[in-house]
């Protein structure tokens, strides 16, 4: 039941996300027929073009005809590329989804042991390091930090390639500029809610049994401060999605990030639209999916 509550709220939501991009894209200043044209293209031929496209149609009615389509799964034809919109996006969504989860890999692989130590021996010299390591990470812009891994580990070192996609080298050093912001938020996170539990009484009482430390920190506490961070990498996994645009320009990458930049520099309507669709039906998937994660977390929660 509240499965379908919630599948049945997404609804409006995607409905407003829909509507706002296409009034913003349909806003750009441009003409996409033009610019497939050429300004040296005839009259008749701009016209012919457009009227075949349905933009010659007025923006209320292109809009009904773009939810009627959507209704029915059909997301158009990409004025560029000339093929159907699903297609293109079942073709680059794949890339997009494996540099997401190799980028949470490494967000985890960093965040988990850095926010657990740092936790534990709190006000330490591995606790200041945590603290400016968390503010460097969340202050550092990917079109920055890219660039920067290029140099050092494609340039300088010469171990991983610059761009590509096909074998996993090419898959580290986009994963890492994407991994290690998203690590730096998750320690903060896990560092605060790790150092809340441990002064609970259930904690004292585990220590009073004789229990080991490994066993108090992994079994008792980790588990009770884990649900604010599920929440945090959650959230930051649809944004990891949204966030690809820039790190898969700089990288090369062919995923829906790439694929969204042309369509916006080509003005592309349908593709732009069917994008945006997509990244956002992919976050709100994975929120419903952490919502119903946290009763598997805490048997407290409860959905019914």
């Amino acid at each position: 039941m509240f499965f379908l509550k919630r599948l049945v709220s997404t609804i409006p939501v995607l409905w407003g996300v829909v509507t706002f991009v296409f009034l913003i894209v349909h806003l750009i200043p441009g003409d996409p027929v033009e610019l497939m044209l050429g300004e040296t293209a005839k009259q008749t031929d701009v016209e012919t073009l457009r009227t075949n496209l349905g933009l010659d149609k007025p923006l209320f009615v292109q809009y009904t005809n773009f939810l009627k389509n959507i209704v029915t799964g059909n997301l158009g034809n990409s004025i560029l590329k000339l093929k159907p919109v699903g297609k293109l996006i079942l073709e680059h969504f794949p890339p997009t989804i494996a540099l997401t989860f190799a980028s949470m890999f490494f967000s985890l692989i960093f965040s988990f042991p850095a926010g657990i130590v740092s936790a534990l021996k709190k006000g330490s010299v591995w606790d200041s390091f945590s603290l400016v390591f968390t503010l460097v990470g969340v202050s550092m812009p990917n079109f920055w930090l890219g660039p920067l891994l290029i140099i050092f580990f494609a340039v300088f070192l010469k171990i991983l390639p610059v761009e590509g996609y096909g074998i996993d080298a090419h898959l580290i050093l986009p994963a890492l500029t994407m991994g290690l912001g998203m690590s730096a938020i998750v320690t903060r996170v896990l560092r605060s809610s790790m150092i809340e539990t441990l002064g609970e009484d259930f904690i004292r009482t585990a220590k009073a049994k004789g229990l080991t430390q490994s066993s108090v920190v992994l079994k008792h506490c980790l588990r009770n401060a884990v649900l604010p961070v599920v929440t945090v990498v959650g959230l930051q996994f649809g944004a990891l999605l949204s966030g690809t645009l820039i790190t898969e320009v700089i990288f090369s990458w062919p995923g829906i990030g790439r694929l969204l930049i042309g369509a916006v520099q080509n003005r592309d309507y349908p593709l732009i639209q069917g994008c945006v669709l997509a990244i956002a039906i992919s976050y709100v998937f994975v929120n419903l999916l952490v919502d119903l994660f946290y009763s598997k977390i805490d048997p407290r929660i409860s959905f019914d």
